[in-house]
């Protein structure tokens, strides 16, 4: 518990406000009217009175009718933790789909709790003129709400359909999508492993939501397509999970996924299952993940905590940004995913052709040349596309597995 209401903290903090006072409770069963028992209702009204606090978070998810209960009871605006969240995200869209997303899952949220909207109106106003015009407002904005979502889930659509274009226009090459826990330093390795320095970093939860995707050079000739995710964290709101869909299609479509660990945390084994549990709920806990320890630097014990987890993780790796060869494990198994990926052919070059065999070297791994005349014939691997390109491009392409003359036409 005390791990958990230290997150809220956190959350609370990234929202802006400062917390002033913690009350917790544990409990059998949640009360229906007001979740917390009615000693407890009364220990933090008197914690509001003390501190003059004008907000009241819970950690848990009100019910619309627990929320009204306990603003009536406390006389304070009441939170929990899913509209926190989704505070936090409302601020942090920076993209045009990032803040449709949003805004949905904000308005399926507010949906059922327009009621108790409604109640703060009336008692700013004192109820004067809104009891019957009250409720007649109160079926418009349902309405306008409704009619808003289903604008938003239009516009989503679209969107999806426009990344499906972008995602078959690419060329295809291996890729690998980064998901984990928030603040696990997903956005570090993908700015490590780019090179670019623009992207946005900061030691805070959800310091982004954009989906990101960059070009990586693997070295020895080879690249991937890597894509930085929303983080996850515990009751992450539904609403939420659904309305990022459309972005999460990228981590989709993904060949491998790397699901970042903060190493330094001392809950990574419960921010793990964290992570597992949303991404079943997503039907993607069958794609092929390979777990990534990262911020190894803070570990007091770096070479004990590596043999432990790969005894639970066999396969696992661990990295650190703020190393000069920290990442370098994860480029070597990038790099042997990509390779089992390759074609090996055999490719006739022309002697006088120095650019494209330039090309072949800088493009591909070559494995052999020899020459045959007026060519050089190159045994290279290449990706897929790299070899279609070269047989659209009229450019003698085989299988190395198969010799001759024949062999060579048959491509």
């Amino acid at each position: 518990m005390a791990d958990h209401l230290e997150e809220l903290t956190r959350l609370v903090d990234t929202a802006g406000a400062e917390v002033v006072a913690r009350v917790s409770q544990q409990i059998t069963a949640p009360n229906s009217a007001t979740l917390i028992g009615e000693g407890k209702v009364e220990e933090v009204a008197r914690a509001v009175a003390d501190t003059g606090a004008s907000l009241v978070i819970f950690d848990e998810e009100l019910s619309p009718a627990q929320g009204v209960n306990l603003e009536r009871a406390l006389e304070v605006r009441v939170m929990d933790r899913p509209e926190v969240i989704l505070d936090i995200f409302s601020t942090r869209a920076r993209s045009h789909e990032a803040k449709l997303q949003v805004e949905l899952a904000q308005l399926e949220y507010l949906l059922p709790r327009l009621t108790r909207m409604w109640t703060h109106l009336s008692r700013i106003r004192g109820g004067i003129g809104l009891r019957g015009p009250g409720e007649t407002q109160l079926e418009t904005d349902r309405r306008i709400i409704r009619r808003r979502i289903q604008g938003l889930k239009a516009k989503l659509k679209s969107v999806e359909r426009h990344r499906e274009n972008l995602r078959s226009g690419r060329d295809p090459m291996l890729g690998v999508a980064l998901v984990g826990y928030t603040n696990a330093g997903k956005s570090s390795i993908l700015r490590a492993l780019s090179g670019q320095h623009e992207i946005f970093v900061e030691d805070r939860l959800f310091a982004t939501l954009d989906t990101l995707t960059r070009e990586v050079d693997l070295g020895e000739g080879q690249r991937a397509r890597v894509t930085d995710s929303v983080g996850f964290i515990r009751k992450l709101p539904h609403h939420l999970v659904a309305s990022f869909r459309a972005t999460l299609e990228e981590v989709r479509s993904a060949d491998l996924l790397l699901h970042i660990v903060d190493a330094s945390h001392h809950d990574w084994e419960g921010q793990m299952r964290v992570v597992e549990r949303v991404l079943a709920d997503l039907e993607l806990n069958d794609r092929p993940l390979i777990p990534v320890f990262n911020k190894m630097d803070m570990v007091a014990d770096p070479e004990g905590f590596a043999k432990r987890v790969r005894e639970l993780h066999p396969g696992a790796l661990t990295v650190s940004t703020m190393r000069t060869s920290g990442l370098a494990p994860l480029k070597a198994v990038l790099r042997e995913k990509e390779r089992a990926g390759r074609l090996t052919v055999r490719v006739r070059v022309p002697v006088a052709d120095g650019a494209r065999l330039a090309a072949l070297y800088r493009d591909g791994e070559v494995l052999s040349r020899e020459e045959n005349g007026a060519a050089l014939e190159v045994t290279v691997r290449l990706d897929r596309w790299q070899v279609e390109r070269l047989r659209r491009e009229g450019v003698d392409v085989a299988d190395a597995a198969v010799g001759g003359e024949a062999g060579r036409r048959a491509g």
